[in-house]
């Protein structure tokens, strides 16, 4: 097993040209699988809120739920990078309640980082939580916990004017200590100037591939959710038409009387048919009678 990276060696990546890999996971099933196919960090999303449990946004998501799936997830990937997502309402009052709850992602679930949305508004709290001595990775452009404000789920930064704000978003966060920063849904062009503007890794979800490494939704790149796909997912597998197939398979073996068959069954210890036949007529005796 490969050593666990740490934020210097993903500092050596992008000063020597080795993109990093990482995808969002949600429990330990897909976080073991993760590790065990080499990926270099996983992002415990708040995308756990559509993905996982079937809210129509992120906002939803609370921080209690967040720490279940995160504490899933650092059993399943004990020597992956592991990165807690900040929820909706755990960092917008105030400096103080981001600290506190970034810590929680580090004492409660032993993530090695936290992530949290916006760019120079936020840049309090990037400073306040790394001045407590916890990373922070920013993420601009498309922020699905504001997408209100933005219009909706649409890609940022298209003209001169949008694309010269996230530039500044982007040197305000490593200015206020992000070690990393994540580009959501960004032209490519944008995001290769951020990339060799900053001297923190810059990755992308949807920004791209000129940069330092690479993001995707789990459920999107396996097929799981259905709900719609945006146009930045490479599907890799199409797991929901396996579940669905194997889903209807069981269905109809069992509806059939094909399942189970003996092969799927625990018979009575052999030799014990005749004791095991008497203690069942105990319980034929007329009502009253011991």
């Amino acid at each position: 097993m490969a050593k666990k990276k740490t934020r210097l060696d993903f500092v050596k990546m992008k000063r020597e040209g080795e993109k990093a890999t990482w995808i969002t996971a949600y429990d330990f099933p897909t976080a073991s699988f993760a590790q065990q196919a080499g990926m270099d960090m996983i992002l415990v999303g708040d995308s756990m809120g559509m993905v996982l449990l079937g809210y129509d946004g992120t906002v939803p998501v609370t921080m209690e739920e967040c720490l279940i799936h995160c504490r899933a997830v650092r059993r399943g990937a004990p020597d992956l990078w592991c990165m807690g997502d900040m929820p909706f309402g755990s960092y917008q009052v105030s400096d103080e309640d981001a600290v506190i709850n970034a810590i929680r992602f580090l004492k409660e679930a032993d993530m090695d980082c936290v992530k949290l949305e916006g760019g120079r508004r936020v840049c309090s709290r990037i400073k306040a939580i790394t001045d407590a001595g916890i990373l922070v990775c920013g993420h601009i452009g498309l922020t699905p916990q504001s997408s209100g404000q933005l219009g909706g789920f649409k890609a940022q930064g298209r003209d001169p004017e949008s694309a010269r704000e996230l530039i500044k978003d982007a040197i305000a966060v490593q200015d206020a200590g992000a070690y990393a920063l994540l580009l959501e849904a960004v032209p490519p062009e944008l995001t290769e100037f951020i990339a060799k503007k900053l001297e923190i890794p810059v990755y992308s979800i949807g920004a791209g591939a000129p940069c330092d490494g690479q993001l995707i939704i789990c459920g999107d790149m396996l097929g799981l959710f259905q709900a719609f796909t945006p146009k930045f997912v490479k599907k890799y597998a199409n797991v929901a038409e396996v579940e669905i197939a194997a889903f209807k398979e069981y269905v109809q073996d069992v509806k059939k009387g094909r399942f189970p068959t003996d092969d799927h069954v625990y018979h009575i210890h052999e030799g014990m048919e005749e004791d095991f036949q008497s203690m069942l007529r105990e319980f034929d005796l007329p009502t009253g009678v011991v």
